[in-house]
């Protein structure tokens, strides 16, 4: 595969549909934690693992889930994995039990995986080097509207419905994007590059993977960032809600700002990926992310619980996060040119099971202020820097895996 084929018009337009729906059931149901505590019989800590099991759901399917995709093609797993969703957001809205909720979403997780997975793929189909960097950044972008706009949503149907109805809204949308793939989403795996599942091939694909260094600093970084952005989402609504005494309707408008600040990174990511270099971007970003970082745990020393505080620490370290994430994505992809489904399935498994082991570590973090949410985003910092100015080396990005 050495040249990109023409790309239809109607292509990029569906792919930013369908990509937030991996996120949007993760999203739009958070502010509703502290009530299902209350509705279902549970504890902060058990209700928080609903997060955690989708998660790992999501973490175990990648692999599999790209594999079918360089198998089967891109569109007939988008469309069957899309039907699981709107099936187990059903069983979400009519759950009556804590451990019915937490199988149904770690099924719901390993199917709506595709939609990010899946989408990266067809983008990489598509396109090659710095406009693959630059689509990445705008697939980002709409993965980074569920963050904005699901928890204000949510938010509001918590307060004046019931939490069950964003279930319901799920799994309308997920019905309503599997028309337009089946519809309008044409078919972007070539014969020629379509694979079998070949027990040699998969091991030496996945061994090459995690062999090439740059490659795995890539993953750690996306893993690590999405960690850092993640957490905020079930530790955001127990500070402004519990401890800062918050209706869920308003919380939704803080999480709104949140993730504006979010979505403002991933489209500064799209818009500079072509325009300065790899290091340049990737340390401009951390930049702001670490001054979010350290307005938290100042802030947490000085002034305490503070609703300002914690939404400008919030707002600086979820920018940096949504330059970094599409970009690590579309660095790490854009090292291979074949395989793509499965390569794209070992950088979203790396990268959420990392997520996964930050979810847990937040269900036992204390929440009575914004220090340990700091502190956390201090440390992913200390890390993410030395990995970063090492990886975007121009020697390094600049080497690709054929």
């Amino acid at each position: 595969m050495t040249e990109a084929p023409p790309v239809p018009r109607r292509l990029l337009p569906i792919l930013l549909l369908i990509i937030p729906l991996s996120q949007i059931p993760l999203d739009a149901y958070t502010p509703a934690l502290p009530d299902m505590v209350a509705d279902l019989h549970s504890s902060a800590a058990t209700m928080q693992n609903t997060v955690t099991s989708y998660m790992l759901g999501m973490s175990i399917a990648f692999i599999p889930v790209g594999l079918l995709a360089d198998v089967r093609g891109r569109k007939p797993v988008l469309l069957t994995c899309l039907s699981v969703v709107v099936l187990t957001s059903i069983g979400c809205a009519v759950a009556s039990n804590v451990t019915l909720l937490l199988g149904l979403r770690f099924v719901q997780g390993a199917t709506a995986c595709a939609c990010l997975v899946v989408s990266y793929a067809i983008a990489a189909d598509m396109y090659r080097g710095n406009k693959l960097t630059a689509v990445s950044g705008l697939l980002g972008a709409a993965w980074g509207l569920a963050p904005v706009l699901a928890p204000a949503a949510g938010g509001v149907l918590v307060q004046f419905i019931s939490w069950r109805l964003v279930f319901a809204l799920i799994a309308a949308l997920a019905a309503f994007v599997a028309l337009v793939v089946a519809i309008g989403l044409p078919e972007t795996l070539r014969d020629e590059d379509r694979t079998t599942i070949d027990r040699r091939e998969i091991a030496q694909v996945v061994t090459s993977t995690v062999r090439n260094r740059v490659f795995v600093c890539f993953v750690v970084v996306f893993g690590l960032m999405a960690s850092a952005q993640l957490v905020f989402g079930v530790v955001g609504p127990f500070l402004y809600q519990v401890q800062l005494g918050f209706s869920p309707a308003t919380y939704g408008l803080f999480a709104l700002v949140v993730g504006g600040a979010n979505l403002a990174g991933e489209l500064a990511c799209g818009s500079l990926a072509a325009r300065i270099t790899t290091r340049q971007l990737a340390l401009g970003a951390w930049s702001v992310f670490a001054a979010g970082a350290v307005v938290l745990v100042v802030s947490a020393a000085t002034v305490g619980v503070n609703t300002w505080a914690i939404t400008v620490g919030a707002c600086l370290a979820l920018a940096g996060c949504g330059v970094l994430c599409p970009q690590m994505y579309g660095l790490a992809l854009g090292l291979f040119t074949r395989n793509l489904g499965l390569i794209g399935g070992i950088i979203t498994a790396g990268c959420y099971l990392i997520v996964s082991a930050a979810m847990a570590t937040a269900g036992i973090l204390p929440e009575e202020s914004q220090a340990p949410l700091g502190w956390l985003y201090v440390t992913v910092g200390v890390i993410v820097v030395g990995i970063l100015w090492w990886a975007t080396d121009p020697r390094k990005t600049d080497r690709r895996t054929f």
